[in-house]
């Protein structure tokens, strides 16, 4: 498991935020679209019936002891499943073709995110919206490169670039 810019990857699946909750709750983006699962029930937006994807509320933080950080932000995400408390949450907003739509998601940086990887992170959920990008790219990084942890901030940088070339 890894994170790169605002998306947690699994050999499993890429989501926005942290991974998926104790209860099961997540949202993950997938070649279809985006997936809102909570406890009881799922929701599924198509990618060609978006027309924007962005993330609100994103704490930002220094790199340093980013590590350190992540691996707090991940004990606590897991522990708020059970207590009800977790990292700060943010927003994914979604427009659809039938009106606006927002997500809770909570962040898997407890320091905050880099402005770069921000910035990275929101032109790669655009590039999914056009079309022009796919979710299998990060996913199959996943399946290669995930167990081996979060990689440092320049090559989490370069992996969001790549990832949004068409």
């Amino acid at each position: 498991m890894a994170m790169v810019g605002l998306f947690w990857i699994t050999p499993y699946g890429l989501y926005v935020g942290s991974p998926p909750a104790a209860g099961g709750g997540c949202v993950r983006l997938t070649t279809q679209g985006v997936e809102a699962v909570e406890p009881g029930r799922s929701r599924m937006w198509a990618w060609d019936g978006l027309r924007s994807a962005v993330v609100a509320d994103v704490p930002t933080g220094e790199p340093s002891g980013r590590a350190a950080k992540l691996i707090g932000s991940v004990v606590s995400a897991t522990a708020g499943a059970f207590l009800g408390g977790g990292p700060p949450a943010m927003t994914l907003r979604l427009e659809t073709e039938h009106g606006p739509e927002e997500l809770s998601v909570h962040s898997a940086a407890a320091g905050g995110y880099g402005v770069e990887e921000v910035s990275l992170s929101q032109d790669l959920l655009a590039c999914f919206v056009a079309g022009t990008a796919d979710p299998r790219a990060a996913e199959a990084w996943g399946r290669e490169h995930g167990p081996k942890g979060t990689p440092k901030p320049s090559e989490r940088a370069a992996l969001l670039r790549s990832w949004a070339r068409p």
